[in-house]
């Protein structure tokens, strides 16, 4: 079957990959980021939306190999590897008020002067626009892909709970419960995302990259594959600014995967802000025999700004959405955990039925469809050739929406499974599995103030491009 994509229009390229993982909250992230970077022969480049070289990547179901704080670690992989070679680039404007984090300044002038540590701010992007899209690229090999920033407030284990010493930021505070998502990669898909991030480190300015020598085999040992011999699709939101086109793959390919779903969508984002991707459902919802709609957002967005913002265009939307929903197939949520603690929902995921799963840095806004640089990855079960590889494909992304939802329900995969077997539908399986400790909560609309109200007619910090008038600097943007 053709199957999805359609390279420079809903993706940038498809490319194989040999193996491929779906990593769930930042211990499980860090753990194996970790693990593929000591293999690492020649260059490792991590493109982030903030990077912190303070914090540390705990790990509380294996002992840690060599310094847990990122920075240590990352001066002991050149140390013990007189070769390599690790380039950083990160978002310019984000990185102001990491000046003020105590020892930063210290730790960044000693890697200024680093042979091999190579630091670039990346202010190749309209004014208050982000570079928000967080990658990897471990030599040709191994490359990862998500929403999860090398930076504070996002370690977490997926128990979520009240308590978790691990979880206290270099200032000894705690950010909260914190659920998050990436794709680990081997094989010519991460070639490619190595290829985009040397594009993206030559668009900021960089310095030229030494190249890559020999072949390496960075794939963390213990990280199971759930897919193998699968292709992949790399979508892209880029800008227009003088020297670059506008690239818009990341919307088209949302909207195609609404267009798409034929029973059931399911999605985590940190905000639902979008009027295209709200529309797009809206026409679904219609449908007599469409699909359901199931997304999982935070309570609130994260930030006084952001929430008075995201918050009420969410509201809005949602509002008219449930208007239009008369067969009774959609549904809001945010997580609970057993102490009744909302847990943040920073993850960028979509499942469609168990054919499509995507991930990557975007969310439902209008910065992700067309202002930000982002990146996401996807595969589609129907691109996997022959109808027993196919059927295998279609099993894992099913089960890792089920192992999504017994994260959030306090349960197991078993029980989800066998409630949806039963039920043939999401939003009842989640109803009736939505329990006293850990579980989904139903989105309630707020009231809002005349300021909200405002705000709410307005993008002015979600602007779809650098075009809008409403485009202006937005420092805490996730």
């Amino acid at each position: 079957m053709a199957g999805i994509f359609e390279p420079q229009r809903n993706c940038w390229t498809i490319a194989k990959a040999n193996r491929a993982a779906v990593i769930i909250d930042a211990e499980n992230y860090f753990r194996y980021v970790r693990r593929a970077m000591t293999k690492a022969k020649s260059r490792i480049v991590l493109l982030s939306w903030d990077f912190d070289a303070r914090i540390k990547m705990h790990d509380t179901e294996n002992e840690v190999e060599g310094p847990l704080e990122v920075g240590a670690f990352i001066e002991s992989l050149v140390e013990n590897n007189p070769e390599l070679h690790i380039y950083i680039l990160r978002w310019d404007t984000g990185a102001i008020k990491s000046l003020f984090r105590s020892t930063v300044i210290f730790t960044l002038i000693k890697w200024i002067f680093h042979p091999r540590i190579h630091l670039k701010l990346d202010s190749h992007h309209p004014v208050g626009a982000a570079h928000h899209h967080k990658v990897i690229a471990i030599d040709d090999d191994t490359a990862f892909c998500g929403g999860i920033d090398i930076t504070d407030d996002r370690w977490d284990t997926r128990h979520h709970r009240k308590h978790e010493p691990g979880r206290k930021d270099p200032n000894n505070k705690d950010a909260g419960p914190w659920h998050d998502a990436a794709m680990a990669m081997q094989g010519p898909v991460a070639s490619a995302l190595a290829e985009f991030s040397e594009q993206q480190w030559n668009k900021a300015g960089g310095k030229k990259m030494v190249p890559i020598k020999g072949a390496a085999d960075c794939w963390p040992d213990d990280l199971k594959p759930m897919f193998c011999d699968v292709d992949m699709a790399i979508a892209r939101t880029q800008p227009k600014i003088e020297d670059q086109q506008a690239i818009s793959e990341i919307e088209e390919l949302y909207l195609d995967l609404i267009a798409t779903a034929k029973k059931h969508f399911y999605a985590e984002s940190q905000y639902f802000a979008s009027r295209k991707i709200a529309a797009a459902i809206a026409k679904r919802l219609d449908e007599k025999n469409g699909p359901e709609f199931v997304i999982i957002n935070p309570v609130t967005a994260d930030g006084w700004l952001e929430s008075k913002t995201m918050d009420t265009k969410r509201k809005r939307l949602i509002h008219s959405l449930r208007k239009r929903d008369n067969h009774g197939r959609l549904q809001i949520y945010h997580v609970e955990n057993e102490a009744g603690q909302p847990i943040y929902i920073h993850a960028k995921i979509v499942i469609v039925d168990d054919r499509i799963i995507r991930i990557g840095s975007s969310n439902f806004n209008n910065r992700s469809l067309g202002f930000d640089t982002e990146c996401d990855v996807a595969i589609d079960a129907e691109h996997c050739g022959s109808r027993e590889h196919e059927t295998e494909v279609r099993a894992e992304i099913r089960n890792i929406r089920h192992d999504l939802l017994a994260e959030h329900l306090g349960s197991t995969v078993a029980q989800i499974e066998t409630l949806f077997e039963r039920t043939g539908s999401l939003i009842e399986t989640i109803q009736q599995a939505s329990g006293s400790g850990q579980t989904l909560r139903e989105y309630q609309t707020p009231d809002l103030n005349e300021t909200e109200e405002w705000l709410g007619d307005h993008d002015l910090f979600d602007p779809a491009d650098a075009d809008d008038d409403f485009a202006i600097v937005d420092r805490r943007w996730k």
